[in-house]
């Protein structure tokens, strides 16, 4: 996480906390001309309602616009992580322990790059994977090059 991001969340975490809210990710980049502040946000039991994301970004954007803290114009978007949600952090793999998932690895293991099975859980930054075949395959978290769950319909 970068400095600007750190303190986007020092800023963040009071907003959030006071709604019954957890931060999910938060991503600062440019996109095209312009520069994009986007912010997950969860909720430990049920989910994310609009209300939610508007008082986020209402109050967020209030923060924002006092503490000047970022130096450029930029879009402020508050969002839920959806069903599909990107499994970002490592404290995103321990919460999702149990879920299905989709992984892809910057290096193939054993010629493959892209896994699907039950997220065991996380030991030390090293991804437990239970394929569908009964295997266990352990990826190192430093090998993942996107992780997302998987929306079991």
């Amino acid at each position: 996480m970068t400095d600007l991001q750190e303190q986007i969340q020092l800023l963040l975490d009071p907003i959030l906390g006071s709604l019954g809210l957890t931060l999910w990710d938060l991503e600062i980049r440019k996109q095209g001309p312009q520069w994009l502040l986007r912010i997950y946000i969860d909720r430990e039991t049920g989910g994310v309602t609009l209300g939610d994301c508007e008082a986020v970004s209402r109050d967020l954007g209030t923060v924002l616009d006092v503490e000047d803290i970022i130096s450029h114009a930029y879009t402020l978007e508050v969002s839920s992580p959806g069903l599909d949600r990107s499994l970002t952090r490592p404290e995103h793999y321990r919460k999702c322990r149990g879920s299905l998932v989709k992984i892809k690895t910057f290096q193939p293991i054993n010629g493959v790059k892209v896994f699907k099975g039950k997220l065991a859980g996380l030991e030390d930054l090293v991804v437990v994977l239970e394929q569908d075949s009964g295997e266990t395959l352990r990826i190192p978290l430093d090998n993942v090059s996107k992780a997302s769950l998987e929306v079991v319909i």
